[in-house]
């Protein structure tokens, strides 16, 4: 392993941040992480320099198409893709979802069914209900196994049939950490010519995410949770971004993906995207190009973040009362390093509280899985408290975050 977790922690400058002298520990990490100061320079240079909109023939015109381009390429790299022409940049996955289940919904009708399950995100399970309120559509649910933790797969057989015509599944739970069998739904979905809809954005922070290999047809993830800026991206292959009427103003460019990216983009986010791309490419030893550096390097992340997380899981094994929701022992591969965990009676809210009393960030709830925490009976009773390690944690800021918790179960 090559990847030096103190030679990290210098180019994140929010890590060397302190509140009344007491440094700040984040494990607040998949609801948004913190950025290298080269991200922030990134966009700091494109507001400076680069502000204008796209099509002119001016300096700050040009340079702001090169950023424009320079970040489809760069997450094209990321995610494997087969051209920059698949990539669409907007607000945020949530807005990206919901604008393409109306563009998908124009080649659905009554009877046609969609599948999403009892372990997504609420961003991949709402736009689908709504859209299948509006159109008479069947919405299916495959169910979470809660004892554990995964989806069942045989359910998810037997919900497919002729009628299917879409697939919506996250790669990783962003509550539980489970991660999903892509290839094995997509095969199965495909065999019914069911399109698969992916939500990847709690897995590219933390593994090499290709889009090819998983074979899906569409992909979201959001740079703002691999130490980018507030922003949503958009895969999807290029034959059906194209077959897709894009609800776009009749100026808007009629290719892709310019159809389906609505009104002036925010470029100085695009910047700092590439950045953030570039920042993880910087983190491999070798590599002939910027995808092979980015595949090496978030190999060596994932090998790093689930030592943390075995640390953290072995840690919370020895706390009295506590009880974690999610994979454990010896399947830590099939996992992200998110746990999510209740402390007896203690309520999660009490717990973040707690902890942010010793300056650990952390976040009680639901966290918008509405549906795994419906299925687990916990959603009425506030939910877990979550923590997600990234490869900017280390081993003390796990050992500080376990001895906290440790005091919080002992206390009446």
């Amino acid at each position: 392993m090559s990847l030096d977790p103190v030679a990290i922690r210098q180019q994140f400058p929010a890590l060397s941040l302190s509140d009344d002298g007491q440094p700040r520990i984040y494990f607040d990490n998949p609801a948004g992480t913190q950025v290298p100061g080269s991200v922030a320079d990134a966009m700091r240079d494109c507001l400076l320099h680069a502000n204008a909109n796209l099509g002119g023939p001016f300096p700050s015109s040009v340079a702001a198409g090169r950023i424009v381009d320079q970040a489809h390429a760069a997450m094209a790299d990321l995610l494997n893709a087969n051209s920059s022409d698949e990539i669409i940049f907007g607000a945020n996955m949530t807005t990206l979802t919901f604008q393409m289940s109306r563009a998908l919904g124009q080649k659905l009708s009554a009877g046609d069914e969609i599948i999403v399950t009892e372990l997504d995100h609420d961003a991949n399970v709402s736009p689908w209900l709504l859209l299948a309120r509006d159109l008479g559509l069947t919405v299916h649910k495959i169910r979470l196994d809660t004892e554990t933790f995964r989806l069942d797969l045989d359910h998810y057989a037997s919900l497919l049939n002729d009628n299917t015509r879409l697939v919506c599944v996250g790669h990783a739970s962003n509550l539980l950490g489970t991660l999903n069998d892509i290839p094995r739904i997509v095969e199965q979905a495909h065999a019914h010519d069911a399109l698969v809809f992916v939500d990847a954005v709690h897995s590219v922070p933390h593994m090499p995410v290709d889009v090819q290999a998983l074979g899906c047809d569409l992909l979201a993830c959001s740079p703002y949770k691999f130490f980018g800026p507030h922003q949503g991206v958009l895969w999807g292959r290029h034959q059906l971004l194209q077959s897709i009427e894009a609800y776009r103003l009749r100026p808007a460019p009629a290719g892709v993906p310019g159809r389906f990216e609505t009104g002036t983009q925010s470029h100085e986010s695009m910047a700092g995207t590439t950045a953030a791309v570039d920042y993880i490419a910087s983190l491999a030893s070798s590599g002939d190009s910027r995808r092979s550096r980015l595949r090496q390097a978030l190999t060596e992340i994932r090998e790093y973040e689930m030592q943390l997380c075995r640390q953290l899981l072995d840690g919370l094994e020895q706390i009295p009362g506590l009880q974690v929701y999610g994979i454990t022992g010896d399947n830590l591969d099939q996992r992200a390093p998110t746990v999510s965990f209740r402390i007896g009676g203690v309520a999660p809210d009490d717990i973040a509280n707690a902890l942010a009393e010793r300056n650990i960030f952390a976040w009680a709830g639901h966290s918008y899985a509405v549906e795994p925490c419906r299925a687990l009976g916990i959603l009425d009773s506030g939910g877990v408290l979550r923590v997600g390690i990234v490869h900017y944690n280390d081993s003390a800021d796990v050992q500080y975050l376990l001895d906290a918790l440790g005091d919080i179960a002992q206390k009446p």
